[in-house]
C-alpha cells in the first residue's frame, strides 16, 4: 500500500510540474505574439556609413540589450544610391508601450550620450531616421 501511495505522489508531482511548465511556455509564447517589430531607416550622411556600422557593432547593441531592445536584423541596401548612404534594421520590443519606455532609457543613458558624442565628433553620422512599427501579419513566421 506504502508503495502505491508513493507512486501517486511521484505522478501528481510530475504531471503539476509539467502543467506548470506548459503554463509558463504559454504565457512566454503569448508575450512573444503581442510583439511589435521596429523598422528603422538611417540616412547616412556621404563617408559615414562604416563608421555607423563600427559604432553599431561595438557600442549600441551591447546597448540595446541592457535596455530590453531585440535586434532581429541588419541590412545594407544592394542598389545605389542607397548602397552607400541606407542602413536598415528591425528590432522588436514586447509592445508598444515598452519600445517608448526602453527607447527613452537607452537615449538618458550617460555611457550612450557619451558613445554617441564621440561617434559624431567628426560630424553627424545620421541625417536623418526613419522608424515605422509593424504588427506581424497572422501567417508571418516571426509572430
Amino acid at each position: 500500500m506504502k508503495k502505491i501511495s508513493w507512486l501517486r505522489l511521484l505522478a501528481v508531482a510530475v504531471l503539476s510540474f509539467a502543467a506548470g511548465s506548459l503554463f509558463t511556455r504559454i504565457q512566454e509564447v503569448r508575450a512573444q505574439s503581442n510583439r511589435v517589430f521596429e523598422l528603422r531607416v538611417y540616412h547616412v550622411n556621404p563617408g559615414k556609413l562604416d563608421a555607423l556600422r563600427t559604432h553599431f557593432r561595438e557600442h549600441t547593441l551591447p546597448m540595446f540589450r541592457k535596455y530590453h531592445i531585440t535586434g532581429i536584423g541588419f541590412w545594407d541596401p544592394q542598389d545605389q544610391p542607397e548602397s552607400e548612404n541606407t542602413w536598415i534594421y528591425i528590432v522588436a520590443h514586447p509592445n508598444r508601450e515598452e519600445a517608448k519606455k526602453n527607447w527613452a532609457a537607452f537615449q538618458a543613458d550617460p555611457q550612450w550620450q557619451k558613445e554617441s558624442k564621440a561617434a559624431n565628433g567628426d560630424g553627424q553620422l545620421v541625417n536623418k531616421i526613419d522608424s515605422t512599427f509593424m504588427d506581424p501579419f497572422e501567417f508571418s513566421p516571426l509572430k
